[in-house]
């Protein structure tokens, strides 16, 4: 698997690019904001974009999910308990910054045990409640996109619309914690880390 990643906008959100290195096909994750950092790498890397990914519906994950729509015309899928936020400030969270945002009605919803095929890249859908009830992680072996789930040394909040924190640690042991303790973690804020580490010591684990 190829992966690029870049913080973006005032909340700092981790996008990632993702692409199948035979294929070159890819999928952009978590657009916060339009950044030509995107534009940019997928035509220097010579990527077909297939798909925009979303692990969930605030405000800093689906800002610019309407601008990589305009230019690649690539579907966007979303599990579908926070398909509500796309269309909704008051429920991603724009609208308490004074700049409310909506991204396009999902293409396809996604649920647990999905799989999404990027080229040769096989990943199959967690859905991880918890930060939101739409949360989902995406897992190939070796590689996780855990989205605002679990951090390096954290894990995502519950004090927003639909957070559960109760849901959040079940989601973590019973759907992350049991796979490989060498899988990267490829979290939605901060840097990368692994799963084992974090078993060990991520003082909420």
């Amino acid at each position: 698997m190829l992966i690029w990643s870049r913080e973006l906008g005032e909340f700092a959100t981790n996008c990632y690019i993702i692409a199948c290195p035979q294929t070159r096909e890819s999928a952009v994750i978590d657009p916060g904001v339009p950044d030509p950092w995107i534009k940019r790498t997928l035509a220097e890397q010579g990527l077909k974009p297939s798909l925009i990914l979303l692990t969930h519906g605030h405000v800093d994950h689906i800002g610019g999910v309407a601008w990589v729509k305009s230019f690649t015309g690539a579907p966007v899928w979303v599990h579908p308990l926070d398909q509500p936020m796309l269309a909704d400030p008051q429920l991603n969270g724009s609208a308490f910054f004074g700049e409310p945002i909506t991204a396009p009605t999902p293409d396809r919803l996604l649920s647990e045990g999905d799989t999404v095929t990027v080229g040769n890249l096989v990943f199959q859908v967690l859905h991880t409640p918890g930060h939101t009830p739409g949360g989902i992680c995406f897992y190939t072996p070796g590689h996780l996109i855990a989205g605002d789930t679990l951090f390096a040394g954290s894990v995502g909040r519950t004090d927003l619309v639909g957070g559960n924190w109760e849901s959040l640690m079940r989601s973590i042991r019973e759907k992350l914690l049991p796979l490989p303790p060498a899988t990267m973690v490829y979290p939605g804020h901060g840097g990368t880390t692994t799963l084992g580490d974090e078993k060990e010591y991520n003082p909420f684990l």
